[in-house]
């Protein structure tokens, strides 16, 4: 019997945890307002992350806290307090890559499990041994490895194995990357990253000031930092011979749309493989379900051990097929229509594709809005608008709406 790993998923707000659950998600990580390496996402107050502990506790589900930041002294002061929230909260664990912010966490709450980020670089089966002895209940292993340097760590050690499976990845070594810090002062392992990787780039030569060459070369420039997106799909049946404990999807930085698409398609392969582990395959529907998101183009980066790496994404910008337009809030089951929240443009007669929590998709035309007082609307005028929509069958609360994606003349 293989073991069912967890599958873990990003949560950049409240709205993008109850998603993820709702898609399939067994956990979720995110970060408070401080310690985790995405400043800019909305992150969670301390109330926020009350809320989104007890509804993922109430689906028998589990939450994380990014503490992955290598702080400088001035950060550490707040730590304490933090931390008693974070065990006020009922969180599940949080997950750290300083030893300092191990140290403080082991004095003032020794009780509260931690996982220990991919930030720390854990390459090896002696370095995961080593977090292990000093109590760690996981190990969120480098995306920098193969699949035969994970089956020797899982040989080596008996503590949960975390591995990425899908998301973007950094250029640099385990995300510990200078560019951002060195051209605009954010600092990336403080969680302020400009992102100056995805920045297009050419050689100059010292003594010839002016003449540029390029590196990897299309018709707008040179990307030698860019990465492609990681997808692990078609190697799950490697993993779960393994025995790893946790798929992880990054993105907490990204859309509502991104975090159910993906959800959904990992919580269907992981189902299927573990159902049918010789007979797995990748299907065709997943394959497109995960170009109908916002991606660059895909890559199992170092897992396959084949030689070629293929990580270099030789472009600057993201590529989707669909347009995420409406969330389903509530559905009557009488008038069989549904309250939907406006995301994007959308007017009657657009062909859209219902994306739903569970079961199959389908699709239908818009052949009649009406506002929230009853009127009959053709388009919906301002953001986040709220929209009662016949539907042809009936959904539920975070189903999405979305459209081909209106390429422009």
């Amino acid at each position: 019997m293989m073991k069912r790993p967890e599958l873990l998923a990003p949560a950049g707000n409240l709205e993008k945890l109850k998603i993820a659950l709702a898609y399939g998600a067994d956990a979720v990580y995110l970060g408070g307002k401080a310690f985790g390496l995405r400043a800019f996402s909305d992150n969670f107050d301390d109330e926020e992350m009350k809320q989104g502990v007890a509804y993922a506790h109430s689906l028998g589900k589990k939450v994380y806290v990014t503490l992955n930041v290598f702080p400088h002294n001035d950060d550490l002061g707040e730590l304490p307090d933090y931390l008693r929230v974070l065990v006020a909260n009922q969180v599940d664990g949080v997950i750290l890559s300083d030893p300092g912010v191990y140290r403080i966490l082991r004095q003032i709450v020794p009780e509260l499990p931690f996982h220990i980020s991919t930030q720390a670089n854990n390459t090896n089966w002696a370095s995961v041994q080593f977090w292990q002895d000093l109590g760690a209940r996981r190990v969120v292993l480098s995306r920098e490895l193969k699949a035969t340097d994970i089956q020797t760590i899982r040989d080596h050690t008996m503590l949960e194995l975390e591995v990425f499976v899908h998301g973007a990845m950094c250029i640099s070594y385990s995300g510990r990357c200078l560019l951002s810090n060195y051209f605009t002062a954010r600092d990336a392992n403080r969680g302020e990253c400009a992102q100056p990787c995805r920045w297009k780039y050419f050689l100059m030569e010292e003594t010839r000031p002016g003449q540029y060459f390029p590196v990897l070369e299309d018709d707008r420039g040179s990307y030698i930092f860019n990465s492609r997106d990681l997808c692990l799909l078609p190697y799950l049946p490697d993993l779960l011979r393994m025995g790893v404990d946790s798929c992880k999807i990054e993105g907490r930085m990204k859309s509502v749309h991104y975090v159910a698409s993906v959800v959904k398609v990992y919580r269907q392969a992981l189902d299927a493989c573990l159902a049918d582990p010789s007979g797995y395959a990748v299907r065709d529907e997943w394959r497109e379900e995960l170009v109908k998101i916002s991606h660059r183009e895909y890559t199992a980066g170092f897992f396959a051990d084949d030689g070629q790496v293929r990580q270099i994404y030789t472009g600057s910008s993201y590529s989707q097929t669909h347009d995420f337009i409406g969330l389903v809030l509530a559905y009557d089951p009488v008038s069989q229509r549904a309250l939907v929240e406006q995301r994007n443009n959308m007017k009657v007669g657009d062909e859209v594709e219902v994306l739903c929590p569970a079961g199959n998709n389908f699709h239908q035309s818009l052949e009649m809005m009406q506002d929230e007082e009853g009127q009959s609307i053709t388009v919906a005028p301002h953001a986040q608008q709220r929209i009662h929509i016949p539907m042809v069958q009936p959904v539920e609360p975070f189903a999405m709406l979305r459209r081909k994606e209106r390429r422009q003349p």
